[in-house]
């Protein structure tokens, strides 16, 4: 049974049997009811949203290599002082490659954009969540998660101390500015923290502000020349942020103070994510094994490359460039794409593979 906590409305599975539950977000007590005395669901109950095709209800049986399933999320904001142009490109691209490369059932992704017709397929943020609760649901050793964002990011206050820079990272749903922001505490909650052993999950976040959105334990600091240290971002206070046993490891499309770029740049066609461009991109061009660090060096030196490019479809002016490489009139973008992990590894020796 799902059940929206008492204090802040996060969606809740209540344990068979169990007459109460804590939050671990707001660790409010959600009391209902013994459901066999019941005569009607609890006021605060509330039941994934059925959709008349794909698998949101259910995840896909399991075979025997394992499933493989995707939830896809990209954002437009039409019609609104935030639009973005290059959003459902990027889920557009992203499906697309793990359909064909990653062999990927079409059936097990869920599609999160304006464009689609199902109304539980539009990215509002119960939706959002909704989507990612199904990602994790009864996932099983030898099931790869796949989570793609392409939207705004954002920051705000952290008020438990567990953030370094006293800032909790966001995700930006297409109804935030009426529901609120997704924020990392929740989504490392729910993404993160119940992969068992043998579930190996990626997040690929082109957002602002996303270098440590699933507020994962350890973050891969690169310099230029593509030498590396592990950080230790474990929360100060002891908070568990790892998983159950399980692999969780984020592409995200900037560090925690810069933000990412939504340009023609890259593609030269059309508007995408800098960052989901140049992760697909370093994908196509690998020769031979790929590793996390081999992708992650091909992703910043592409974005690197761009040059005074910057802004697509003929001159820009050097304030609009400004703007889009963060304040630099040429030199390429200013975004550096980070890696974070459940745990420290060999970035040159890990096999990368969905």
């Amino acid at each position: 049974m799902l059940l929206n906590c008492s204090g802040c409305r996060t969606p809740l599975q209540l344990p068979h049997g169990a007459t109460s539950i804590r939050c671990a977000l707001c660790q409010a007590v959600t009391h209902v009811a013994d459901p066999r005395n019941a005569p009607s669901p609890p006021a605060h109950a509330v039941a994934p949203p059925p959709a008349p095709t794909g698998p949101w209800g259910q995840p896909p049986p399991p075979s025997a290599h394992g499933k493989k399933r995707a939830v896809i999320c990209g954002i437009s904001y039409r019609h609104s002082r935030h639009e973005l142009k290059g959003c459902i490109n990027d889920a557009k691209c992203m499906k697309y490659m793990l359909m064909n490369r990653f062999h990927f059932p079409e059936s097990s992704i869920i599609m999160l954009t304006e464009e689609e017709r199902d109304p539980y397929k539009i990215p509002t943020k119960q939706n959002l969540r909704m989507a990612m609760y199904w990602l994790v649901q009864g996932c099983q050793p030898g099931d790869s998660l796949v989570f793609h964002y392409s939207g705004h990011g954002s920051q705000q206050r952290n008020y438990n101390g567990d953030e370094a820079d006293g800032q909790d990272e966001t995700l930006c749903p297409l109804d935030f500015e009426t529901q609120g922001m997704i924020v990392d505490d929740e989504i490392n909650v729910t993404l993160v923290r119940p992969l068992p052993h043998g579930v190996k999950l990626h997040a690929i976040i082109d957002a602002c502000h996303s270098g440590t959105v699933l507020d994962l334990p350890f973050l891969c600091r690169m310099d230029r020349n593509g030498h590396y240290v592990w950080e230790d971002h474990r929360p100060r206070s002891g908070v568990w942020t790892g998983t159950s046993g399980g692999e969780a490891i984020s592409f995200s499309g900037c560090d925690d103070h810069q933000t990412s770029a939504d340009t023609a740049a890259l593609s030269k066609i059309t508007s995408t994510g800098a960052m989901t461009f140049c992760f697909i991109q370093a994908i196509e061009k690998s020769q031979g094994m790929m590793t996390y660090g081999s992708i992650l060096t091909s992703m910043r030196a592409a974005i690197r490359g761009t040059g005074d490019s910057v802004g697509g479809g003929g001159p820009v002016t050097s304030l609009i460039t400004m703007l889009l490489t963060g304040g630099s009139a040429g030199g390429g973008l200013r975004q550096e794409p980070q890696l974070t992990a459940h745990e420290m590894f060999d970035a040159y020796a890990k096999p990368f593979s969905l």
